[in-house]
């Protein structure tokens, strides 16, 4: 290789090296919420601190700089893998070089400790134990937003590490579109459920039995289990190690199967993403996933468009019945209008599709009032309940079922909701765009044949990795960028 191509050689293995570290981080991250003993975090918190650091400090060493600026006057071809990466790593280091390591440090201590917190907050129902370390991330959150700079609002500075080039004035307006849809078929959706007895699916449903089915479906649909697991945790994630090593994470509840179901089927759709980027380029920008919209698109794709839709069920009956046999007394049709059922409810992660994307912007605005100082953290909970009972209709009575029911906030990961919503719109946005370029793919959704739909994902969408800004990959997968256009549609002919 030409000796020009140095700079661009160091930069990806300084890259990689960088991948290992964070990838070491995952895992203590993965074993911290599902196996880790309770007396071992306040050393996790320190092992994570410490390795966030190193991985800071190797990427915003002043030799990186140097080589992105040989890469950029090199002049590679603009549509070349080798362009993208350094775009990326142009704008990650310009990022990551406004952060203090030491700030990087505290952030990771910070929210490893109230992750803890938070899960025993959640239980107990208790917002008070969490308060203080809710506190303490949104000031570190405000101080990385001046660190990074904004023009508008700090929100902007931490959504764009989630979903590069998007702002929170973009959202507004967005919004503002939504909500009225939303509430247009909202009042059509309630009358049709209403039909659906709320506690048809209830019953008995063991743990094994569930892992079991879960698994097939997962398989059926594509995830590998030679590079990924399955287990127990408080709040359902996704997380990758490294290729080959995809983990994926539930909660179950007995009485109802659904529950476990659907969150594996959510993060399957994460995990065929991950278990779909390039190997080849592991640590390098090609090889990770273009932004947090993108990756919730495929997981709200595979969740909504292809597990709630009645060819699934016809299907997946009978294959039901054999790991519940109770099932056998209900018929398919039966089964997915039970999953269709649409009826506002407290909890985000089990809101039916029609008013899911209001949960997300009642976040949405929470957290922009929290993080232009508006809204004290002391008065959260009294602010989200009265929000919540005029965005949703519900009256919440307790903390459990209101401000503490995400784990995002204990993360730190303020700006993060949004791409929620995004995501149900790039989802509905692709899978009108597979119906249309696959001639075959409802027949072979009707026998259980998946192979068809998750190619063509492979091919717009997995194997680009971040070849491509957010926007540009959905032109480039769906001739249009990302617009309420499909989503709303689809909840109009399913619901009204």
């Amino acid at each position: 290789m030409n000796k020009t191509f140095g700079p661009y050689r160091r930069l990806r293995q300084r890259s990689r090296e960088i991948a290992f570290v964070s990838s070491a981080s995952e895992l203590l991250s993965w074993d911290l919420e599902t196996y880790m003993p309770p007396k071992g975090l306040d050393f996790r918190a320190e092992q994570l601190a410490y390795l966030s650091g190193q991985a800071h400090r190797l990427w915003t060493a002043k030799t990186v700089g140097a080589w992105i600026a040989a890469c950029e006057q090199q002049g590679f071809a603009s549509d070349s893998p080798e362009a993208a990466n350094v775009r990326e790593w142009r704008r990650g280091y310009d990022r990551a070089t406004k952060l203090p390591a030491a700030l990087v440090e505290k952030f990771e201590r910070t929210r490893a400790l109230a992750r803890e917190a938070w899960r025993e907050a959640r239980q107990r129902s208790e917002f008070g134990t969490f308060r203080p370390h809710l506190e303490k991330l949104l000031d570190l959150n405000r101080q990385k937003a001046d660190c990074l700079g904004f023009q508008e609002s700090p929100y902007d500075a931490l959504l764009d590490g989630y979903e590069p080039g998007t702002r929170a004035s973009q959202l507004r307006t967005l919004f503002q579109e939504l909500r009225p849809a939303i509430g247009a078929i909202l009042g059509a959706a309630l009358e049709r459920s209403a039909a659906v007895p709320k506690d048809l699916l209830q019953g008995h449903y063991p743990l094994a039995a569930q892992q079991a089915f879960n698994r097939e479906v997962a398989a059926a649909i594509g995830f590998d289990f030679e590079a990924g697991r399955v287990d127990a945790t408080t709040h359902p994630f996704c997380s990758t190690a490294g290729p080959g090593d995809c983990r994926l994470t539930t909660r179950y509840r007995e009485t109802d199967f659904t529950y476990s179901l659907y969150s594996i089927l959510h993060e399957s759709g994460h995990g065929l993403y991950e278990q779909g980027l390039p190997a080849e380029h592991f640590g390098t920008p090609l090889g990770s996933a273009a932004s947090l919209g993108i990756h919730e698109s495929q997981s709200r794709l595979w969740e909504n468009h292809i597990a709630r839709h009645p060819a699934f069920w016809e299907h997946w009956h009978p294959i039901a019945c054999r790991h519940f046999p109770e099932l056998k007394a209900l018929a398919p049709a039966q089964l997915t209008a039970a999953v269709n059922r649409v009826t506002p409810s407290f909890i985000r992660t089990e809101a039916d599709q029609v008013t899911y994307d209001l949960h997300i912007i009642l976040r949405f605005e929470i957290e922009v009032e929290m993080l232009e100082g508006r809204l004290a953290v002391a008065d959260l909970p009294a602010y989200w309940n009265e929000a919540f009972e005029k965005m949703i209709g519900l009256k919440v009575t307790k903390d459990a079922e209101g401000c503490l029911q995400d784990i995002h906030w204990s993360l730190g990961d303020l700006g993060y909701f949004p791409t929620y919503t995004l995501g149900n719109l790039n989802a509905a946005q692709l899978m009108a765009r597979a119906q249309t370029e696959c001639p075959g793919l409802e027949a072979g959704l009707a026998r259980g044949e998946y192979n068809l739909l998750l190619g063509w994902l492979r091919d717009k969408v997995h194997r680009h990795g971040l070849r491509y800004p957010p926007q540009e990959l959905m032109r480039l997968a769906t001739g249009e960028p990302t617009s309420a256009v499909h989503h709303l549609l689809c909840l109009r002919r399913k619901f009204n």
